[in-house]
């Protein structure tokens, strides 16, 4: 019905551009609605100790990943190594079932959530809570990695292996097969129909849409701001950001995984490298920027609230910047060429601790040691601005490090949106290349909207479907544990005996 009266508004912006603005309004007014009610489910608070109130979408999220860590005996810490193993390539089983390598995967997975949450966000939650939050980002960070071990494991486990060799994975598949196993099948393919809903208008949005908005507004910001060439040619943009996607997402997954394996290291490397830089040249402040971060996040007086709210601070950054518990990362996981599912949950292992704990701590170094935290409570500069601002007090010329590595952030969160909307839609429409087609092509449209309009209500309500998708998800996650540690103790059985081959 939504979608029926946004129809013509969509197709009008797509064929006259200069009807964009006009139809921001319209679109919202329609949009808007719904879009809060969502959200005032998904994201409704609860109260928590020291009178603050906390999203019950956080506390799900944490609770899981604190659950899953204590239950697989910290797996997060103690396979971290043989993790990096399978990464490398040394366990590739290459006449296994899958489409991409561990490290492939990996890259794809990393490209959905390496981006725009670990450089606006982290400087949202230093702003917010002060340096003390990144000790909690760090914490829910590794927390994650727990989280994304089962997922990704169940991932595996429970997929489907097409006659032509093409791989459908991830939630829909594992909690539609592994309900069913266990005597519940009804109640699994219901969960799994809702979390693919989610999943498909979370890509379209958050997927999506933002990415393509906020990389324009970036380009628009180094170009002259409000004096940008650029300005009221967002569609443009989003045309030619949408022929490279559409370019990459031809080739499915294995075309996504030879452009994000090269890609996300790329763009992970000048990012870090350009931190690293920046705090190698204000050395002297390193220890006192470690001593705020710990000192911050256990300071009963800290900002926003005392211990309590910075905590809050760091675990929601944490949780909305590396999505473990989402799902969504479990889809690109499950087209591994392995014969064993746990290798690729080690594997996931890594993505939270790249994304949150590595990327997210030197953005927040970077703001502490150049001073910006104070800065941060001024209201005109902040989110992004503040960590551009941070990196320019000392490298003139970051900004434009930063719009590049920006586009390519968000370009990348594109391409591995795009295949985890896809999966989704195919499982509720039947595989096919009909069934791609029309939904790739929807995608490359909401692209140019997404560049092109300033739709807040849009962006509300795929962010609400996005962090829905963890309910299913995580309810399937607990019903299947038990599997996963059975899983978990019969490959490190075969570890110590030497029974998993090699590659030299």
């Amino acid at each position: 019905m939504i979608f029926k009266k946004l129809l013509p508004y969509l197709l009008l912006m797509v064929g006259t551009p200069a009807w964009a603005i006009k139809a921001d309004d319209k679109i919202n007014e329609i949009v808007q609605p719904v879009a809060d009610a969502i959200a005032g489910v998904v994201f409704v608070e609860v109260p928590f100790f020291g009178g603050r109130s906390v999203p019950l979408v956080l506390i799900w999220l944490i609770v899981a990943a604190i659950f899953f860590t204590f239950y697989y005996k910290f797996v997060n810490m103690r396979s971290f190594r043989h993790g990096f193993d399978l990464i490398r390539g040394k366990y590739d089983h290459h006449d296994a079932d899958g489409e991409v390598t561990h490290f492939q995967a990996l890259s794809t997975a990393l490209s959905g959530t390496v981006g725009l949450g670990n450089i606006a966000g982290v400087a949202v939650a230093v702003s917010l809570g002060g340096a003390g939050a990144t000790f909690w980002m760090i914490v829910a960070g590794f927390l994650g990695m727990s989280t994304k071990f089962v997922e990704c494991t169940l991932g595996v486990k429970y997929r489907t292996v097409l006659a032509d060799g093409t791989i459908h994975g991830g939630p829909m598949q594992y909690l539609t097969k592994g309900f069913s196993e266990r005597g519940f099948p009804k109640i699994g393919k219901f969960l799994a129909i809702f979390f693919a809903i989610m999943c498909i208008g979370g890509s379209f949005g958050g997927g999506n849409m933002f990415q393509a908005n906020q990389s324009f507004q970036q380009v628009v910001s180094i170009t002259g701001g409000e004096d940008s060439f650029l300005i009221g040619y967002g569609w443009l943009f989003g045309v030619i950001v949408a022929a490279f996607v559409g370019i990459t997402i031809i080739g499915g997954i294995k075309g996504i995984a030879r452009v994000t394996s090269k890609l996300v290291p790329f763009m992970g490397i000048i990012y870090v490298l350009t931190g690293l830089v920046i705090i190698g040249m204000n050395y002297q402040h390193v220890p006192e920027a470690f001593s705020d971060i710990y000192y911050g996040a256990m300071d009963a007086k800290a900002a926003f609230g005392g211990v309590i709210g910075v905590l809050i601070v760091g675990f929601q950054r944490a949780a909305f910047s590396n999505e473990a518990g989402i799902g969504s990362a479990a889809i690109a996981h499950s087209a591994v060429t392995t014969n064993e599912p746990i290798t690729e949950g080690l594997v996931a292992l890594y993505e939270p601790f790249i994304d949150t704990v590595i990327v997210c701590t030197v953005t927040a170094l970077v703001i502490g040691i150049t001073g910006f935290i104070p800065a941060a409570s001024d209201e005109t500069i902040q989110g992004i601005e503040l960590t551009s601002a941070a990196f320019a007090s000392n490298v003139s010329w970051f900004p434009y490090v930063l719009t590049l590595a920006v586009v390519l952030f968000a370009f990348s969160t594109m391409l591995a949106w795009s295949y985890y909307g896809l999966r989704a839609f195919t499982f509720l429409f039947g595989p096919g290349k009909k069934q791609e087609t029309v939904y790739n092509v929807m995608f490359l449209v909401f692209v140019v909207l997404g560049a092109s309009m300033n739709l807040s209500g849009v962006i509300l309500f795929s962010d609400a479907m996005i962090f829905a998708m963890s309910f299913p998800n995580i309810i399937g996650l607990y019903f299947l544990a038990p599997v996963v540690k059975r899983e978990l103790k019969q490959y490190f059985k075969k570890l110590r005996n030497d029974d998993l081959p090699t590659v030299d």
